[in-house]
This record gives C-alpha cells, structure tokens and sequence, in this order.
C-alpha cells in the first residue's frame, strides 16, 4: 500500500511490542535482582531503531536495487566480525557460505541485471552502509551480554515505534492502511518479520552459532520470493533457482563443522 515507512514501522513495532507483552503473561517473568547495564539498551535501541532509520534514509537518495544490497553486507558483516568475538573461531567455510549467500541475494535483489553505481546518490550508499554496520554490530555486541533477558527487546521494539512514530510526524503525511486487506497484512508484519522473528533473533545471537546464524540469514530474501511466487505475485525461474542453490549451499557450507559433528558416546565404566 501507500503507508509511508516510518508510519508502518511505528504500528508493526507497536504490535511487536504487544508480542513481548502477551509472552510475558504465559512465560515466567526473569531474574530482576540483576540490573541492565546502560549499553545494553543503548545497542538494543540504536539496532532496532537506527536499522529503519538509516534503510529509510538510504531508499530515500538513493535507488533501491543498490541501497537494499549494500544493506545486506549485514549477515556478511557479523560473519567476520565473530572473528573479534571472545571465544569464537571464524574458519574458511563460515567466510566462503557468507559470500555464496551474499551472490544469492545479489541475483534476486537485481533480479539477474547489474548494478550500477552512481556518485550522485554517494549519501544514500553512505546510509545503506551504516545500516548494515549497525545491524551486525547490534547483533554482535548482544551476544556479549547473554544474561540479559530477551523480554527487553519487548522494550526496544516499544520505544522504536515510538521514535519511528516522531519521525513520522517530522517527515511524512500520513496515510493509513486501506481495508480490512492491508491491515490484515501490517497485522501479520507485526506478528512475525517484526513480532517473533526479533526476539527469535536475541536468542539465536546469544545462544547459536554466530557465524551460521549470520550465513543463514541471507535466506531471507529467498523466502520471501518463494512465498510470491506461492501466492501467484512473482514467476520461478531459472535465477531464482540459482538464488536458492547459492544461499542454501552457502548455509550448508557455513555450518559444515555442526552437519559433520559425530553424536557423542558416552563411556560406560564397567
């Protein structure tokens, strides 16, 4: 629809926020005798909000195709960034699954054309670019307080929406959903890509694999071509097939070490 960005961000935040709530009341409630550390809201804050901020700032001067793919040196970007991570061993496979998934979003994000690169929207690149650090970076720096609880990013999505709602007033006219259609639609944004999925995502970087974690991740543009191409919007071809290969080979690649693990035995002492 013609919903302009920051107004979307800030109601599909503002139902995320309702998600962290409603857990809460089935879920027991965590440890509180430990006090959050100041940074940790600083980081949670600056990665959900400052995100949208900059993607939106990038879309807005700069074309589409080239900001959204810069954008997404995110997953590449925590990849390697592990490697300065206390106690994690970045290999060769966790790099080359990075850049295979990195060559998958590449030809569906330009959807088989080139890119083409322009000193005039220097900005626009400059504010995809920061969106990506910011990302990896809040993901990165997250895992180093894994005591934390991932309640609060009930906290961070709450007050996301409420600067993303600020910006709204600043920079846009508003224009609500139109229909019980699209608001059905926004609904189930903030359910999932925006709802679950971040606090699916706290946990996953403070407890998983970081480096599959990040590889993986750039099978999210993949999805959400196969779920077009499910509800008859998109048509399969041969690129997006190639697409699939190269971020699910990648993925597999990546988490080799974890594929190849043998079970453990356990020694039994006569």
């Amino acid at each position: 629809g013609q919903v302009p960005p920051f107004l979307l961000s800030a109601i599909t935040f503002a139902i995320g926020t309702c998600v962290g709530l409603a857990a809460r009341l089935v879920m027991p409630a965590p440890d509180r005798s430990e006090k959050i550390p100041p940074q940790v809201w600083v980081i949670g804050i600056a990665g959900l909000f400052g995100y949208h901020f900059f993607y939106f700032t990038a879309l807005r001067n700069a074309p589409a195709v080239e900001a959204s793919l810069i954008a997404y040196l995110w997953p590449l970007l925590i990849v390697l960034g592990s490697a300065l991570m206390p106690g994690e061993r970045l290999a060769w496979n966790h790099v080359v699954g990075a850049l295979l998934g990195l060559a998958g979003t590449f030809l569906i994000v330009t959807k088989g054309g080139g890119l083409a690169f322009d000193a005039r929207y220097a900005f626009g690149y400059a504010m995809a670019a920061v969106c990506a650090l910011l990302w990896s970076s809040y993901s990165l720096l997250s895992r180093r307080f894994p005591s934390v609880p991932t309640s609060i990013v009930t906290w961070f999505c709450a007050a996301t929406s409420v600067l993303s709602l600020v910006c709204h007033f600043l920079l846009e006219k508003t224009v609500l959903p139109d229909g019980p259609g699209q608001w059905l639609a926004v609904i189930g944004l903030g359910l999932m890509p925006v709802g679950a999925a971040f606090y699916a995502w706290d946990i996953g970087v403070k407890r998983g694999n970081i480096q599959v974690l990040g590889a993986a991740s750039y099978a999210a543009p993949l999805l959400s071509t196969l779920v077009l191409i499910a509800a008859g919007v998109a048509e399969p071809s041969l690129r997006i097939l190639a697409a699939c290969v190269l971020i699910t080979g990648g993925a597999a690649l990546a988490a080799k070490s974890l594929l190849m693990r043998k079970p453990a035995v356990k020694e039994v002492n006569a």
